[in-house]
């Protein structure tokens, strides 16, 4: 009996598995796993590049960068987007696919936008402090731009003015975002091939009435569903590079979505506030002097022996 049943256990099929872990993923991974595997390739990319003419901190920007972005698109999908369970959310983290203490960060005020634990980890700057890339903008000289050498952030404080697209480039990118879109570009053009052949079908009256309709609602049925293989072409189409391109949205591919807008006009208005206010105080200096009778000469000992010399 027990050889019956180890030939069963030999002859039975493998479990199927995922490359990316030793357990068998949860229902909804084959949903995620397009975009794991191409950032996952994105990175052996990245480790695999030459890094010739690249400071040392430099060559590893696209490392912590992939990593953030993996993170974030899981992260999205799950509390944003509502696209995945919770049990897959905690595959993913249980697994390393995507950066755990990160990911708890970002649930916490002020750190949605944060690009890495390392970065707010005092012991890694001197005097105990943080990354400039965690400085609001609002709080820097007007036109200045910084950027973190740990791994490239641009800026990922919250608040007025704050970077959507925190790195600049295709890392930056919210992969969440960015498919949830095409999904709903794809819906809405099936849909809409949909009512268009509807509407020629009832357009035709050259049938019997019991018949046509017949037809009529077979020829709308059957575009509905060319509709939708179209749709579903488009979309894996579309799936073949998962960053945002041309045929995208232009929020979706640089970050200047309406939230950055409104932050960029309030970090202008803010700007303009504090000069204001530099300005004021200015004259209220010069009107003070003014009023005590001062001519703003240099009252220092070299300044009254030149004025007595004179």
């Amino acid at each position: 009996l027990s050889a019956t049943h180890s030939l069963a256990r030999r002859a039975a099929p493998p479990a199927t598995m995922s490359r990316f872990g030793r357990k068998k993923p949860p229902k909804g991974w084959d949903y995620i796993e397009p975009v794991m595997t191409a950032l996952d390739e994105e990175l052996r990319d990245a480790v695999n590049s030459p890094h010739e003419g690249k400071r040392k901190v430099e060559a590893l920007w696209p490392i912590h960068q992939i990593n953030n972005q993996r993170s974030r698109y899981v992260f999205d999908l799950y509390h944003k987007h509502k696209r995945i369970s919770r049990e897959l959310y905690d595959y993913c983290v249980r697994e390393k696919l995507v950066d755990g203490k990160l990911m708890a960060k970002w649930k916490k005020p002020g750190y949605e936008r944060l690009c890495s634990t390392y970065v707010i980890n005092p012991k890694n700057y001197n005097f105990g402090g943080v990354s400039i890339c965690r400085v609001p903008r609002f709080e820097l000289e007007p036109g200045r731009i910084v950027q973190d050498p740990f791994c490239g952030c641009l800026g990922c404080a919250s608040g007025p003015g704050g970077y959507t697209n925190i790195f600049g480039n295709k890392y930056g990118q919210n992969l969440a975002d960015i498919q949830v879109a095409r999904e709903d570009r794809a819906r809405a053009r099936a849909k809409a091939r949909a009512a268009g052949s509807g509407a020629d079908a009832s357009d035709d009256d050259g049938a019997a009435a019991g018949g046509g309709g017949g037809g009529g609602a077979g020829a709308a049925g059957g575009a509905a569903a060319g509709g939708a293989g179209g749709g579903a072409r488009g979309k894996r189409g579309e799936g073949r590079s998962v960053w945002a391109d041309a045929s995208d949205d232009t929020s979706l591919r640089d970050g200047s979505d309406a939230a950055s807008r409104i932050g960029g006009a309030a970090f202008a208005q803010g700007a303009a506030r504090a000069a204001a206010a530099a300005a004021a105080a200015t004259d209220a200096g010069l009107a003070a002097q003014a009023a005590r009778g001062d001519d703003g000469d240099d009252d220092t000992p070299s300044a009254k022996r030149s004025r007595i010399a004179e």
